[in-house]
């Protein structure tokens, strides 16, 4: 077969297929080039979820007669100013991006420039069919009705209205994120659906678009390297989904999916997010433009990186400090249901010759001749039960102000497992395995990196050594990290083809079951071992070890413990979670306390 030119409507719609696959698509295209044109206000309305109709508004500077012309020509842009492509600044250069959605489906452009007329510009899949003035205020209003509807063998593989909508949606949400001075609306089929004002707030717009609640559950992310600025949001451990869909990341205003920040934010939550709970974070980098290429992808949905490496420190540092400086914070609400648990017993009228003598004697003191002593003897035993038990420590000192520590002072311990502590703004309950779970995790690391400087973590000699019999490839994998594992104070070695001798464990483990813990490691390293990399290893094994030395649920602490395990959590990192993403402490404030008691 001869090779032929092919004809200018099959080469827009061979562009198109690159640039729009779905209705998403073209909206994102409409949409940064209104971001682009200067808009402060942009609204959208959908019908359809965009298969029949999508409509953008926007107060930007608008087009003359000519420049909407050009704008429907392929290669024809006003975003790359000369021929340095690698330096555009805007949210791209698509000359392909108008002609393109043009071709495959009905295109009217409606513009005004400020001081001037408006102009109106149709084009039905390709072809010209109106031209002429048009009223409207200053700014730009641009028409796309039913996408692929010549192109039947591109409109059946579109989804349904409403997964169309969602990914509309999205893409409305990631841009309104880079966008915060600028105002979005979005309408479907006449109902408004997202609505967020202009000249916000970053850490306000990110919260407006995925969870209210992250307003008073994140940190701030800040840092600068190299002439690369990372600055974002990020919501604590604690604050987290069972789905990795709100994780945002953007380069140099642009909404961009990429592999590396899922990597980077598995290694800035470890140890502090069971692996099936993703964090809520919304990054932006300001990136030079000679160290990355948006150029990767036709709809520049992907970027690469001069210095991935560099990257991905910057994201994970930058997580790591501003977490690490929150300290003992955790989520700062309590839980709903929960609260919704706190009901009030109803109390039935009781009779008074069913009353328990010591409160009938209380209700009516007048009458107190009544009761002889062989009555309150007889009721004694039908009416009295014994007081509820509690065990009372004398006091050596005045118990401490709860206002003069952040998570109060000791009070006492429920069922075994729950620290209850006063402090200056409310009630305090602290789950002890958790908490020390997390301290002991921490001293762990510090003793790690004490060993760059000669030290090593101190371990304790078993005076009879332990046998842990495994499965021959779960022993051969604990052979392999043997070294390792020392590096921690846990001495291994091979006993045979399926057991593990321990000859010593760490010492701040204290009473650490070698059994358990040989086991729990042997499992965690045939999960994760060739998944992890040497780093993500070792926290992995610390993280194993803290939960096997930390105090457990059941047992009875005293006072002083109790106090000086707060005391710690107040001073130490990431104390507000566990080493799987659970709170380790909750707080009841006073005017939650008074609604369960019906005085609010």
């Amino acid at each position: 077969m001869s090779i032929r030119r092919l004809p200018e409507h099959l080469v827009n719609r061979i562009a198109a297929g690159e640039v729009v696959e779905r209705p998403a698509s073209a909206l994102k295209e409409i949409v940064e080039n209104a971001l682009d044109a200067g808009a402060t206000r942009i609204a959208i309305r959908l019908s359809n979820g965009g298969l029949d109709r999508i409509e953008v508004s926007d107060d930007g500077c608008g087009m003359d007669s000519a420049d909407m012309a050009l704008a429907l020509e392929r290669h024809a842009t006003s975003k790359l100013p000369d021929d340095a492509i690698e330096n555009v600044a805007t949210l791209g250069f698509r000359g392909e991006a108008l002609p393109s959605i043009a071709s495959v489906a009905r295109l009217s452009i409606d513009s005004r420039v400020r001081g001037a007329d408006g102009w109106n510009r149709t084009v039905d899949n390709g072809r010209l069919v109106a031209e002429g003035p048009a009223a409207l205020p200053p700014g730009t209003r641009v028409t796309v009705e039913q996408l692929f509807a010549k192109v039947p063998a591109r409109r059946k593989f579109l989804r349904s209205a409403k997964a169309e909508y969602a990914a509309c949606l999205d893409i409305v949400r990631r841009l309104a994120m880079a966008h915060p001075a600028v105002a979005f609306s979005v309408e479907h089929d006449g109902r408004r659906v997202l609505g967020v004002q202009g000249d916000e707030a970053r850490e306000d717009r990110v919260a407006a678009l995925t969870d209210r609640q992250l307003a008073d559950n994140h940190v701030i992310v800040s840092l600068e390297r190299e002439g690369i600025r990372l600055s974002g949001v990020a919501s604590l451990p604690t604050y987290n989904r069972g789905v990795g869909d709100h994780q945002y990341l953007f380069v140099n205003g642009r909404p961009v999916k990429d592999r590396l920040l899922i990597g980077a934010l598995r290694g800035a939550y470890a140890d502090m997010l069971a692996r099936d709970r993703h964090p809520v974070v919304a990054l932006f980098l300001d990136v030079p433009a000679q160290e990355v290429d948006v150029n990767v992808h036709p709809a520049k949905t992907e970027v690469r990186f001069r210095d991935p490496a560099l990257i991905r420190g910057m994201i994970v540092s930058g997580l790591r400090r501003a977490l690490d400086a929150e300290g003992f914070r955790a989520v700062q609400h309590a839980d709903a249901a929960g609260l919704a648990a706190w009901r009030p017993e109803p109390v039935s009228p009781t009779p008074i010759g069913a009353m328990p003598i010591f409160d009938a004697v209380a209700a009516t003191p007048a009458s107190y001749s009544q009761f002889a002593p062989s009555a309150l003897a007889d009721r004694r035993a039908s009416f009295l039960t014994p007081p509820p038990q509690a065990r009372a420590e004398p006091a050596a000192a005045p118990a401490p102000e709860g206002n003069s520590f952040p998570l109060g002072v000791a009070r006492g311990q429920v069922a075994r497992t729950y620290i209850v502590a006063e402090a200056e703004d409310g009630l305090v309950i602290v789950d002890q395995h958790a908490a020390h779970e997390r301290l002991t995790l921490e001293r762990m690391r510090r003793a790690m990196e004490g060993q760059d400087n000669g030290n090593r973590v101190a371990s304790q000699a078993l005076l009879l050594p332990e046998v842990v019999e495994l499965d021959e490839p779960a022993c051969d994998r604990l052979e392999a990290r043997i070294a390792e594992l020392r590096d921690f104070g846990l001495e291994l070695e091979r006993f045979g083809p399926s057991a593990m001798l321990v000859r010593s464990v760490p010492a701040m483990l204290g009473q650490a079951d070698a059994q358990g813990l040989v086991t729990d490691l042997a499992d965690d390293l045939a999960a994760y071992d060739s998944a992890l990399s040497l780093k993500e290893r070792l926290d992995l094994v610390a993280a194993t070890m803290a939960c096997h030395g930390s105090v457990r649920a059941g047992r009875v602490l005293s006072v002083a413990e109790m106090n000086a395990l707060l005391r710690e959590m107040e001073v130490t990192p990431r104390s507000g979670q566990c080493n799987h993403g659970r709170p380790t402490w909750v707080k009841l404030s006073h005017p939650e306390i008074e609604k369960l008691f019906g005085r609010k």
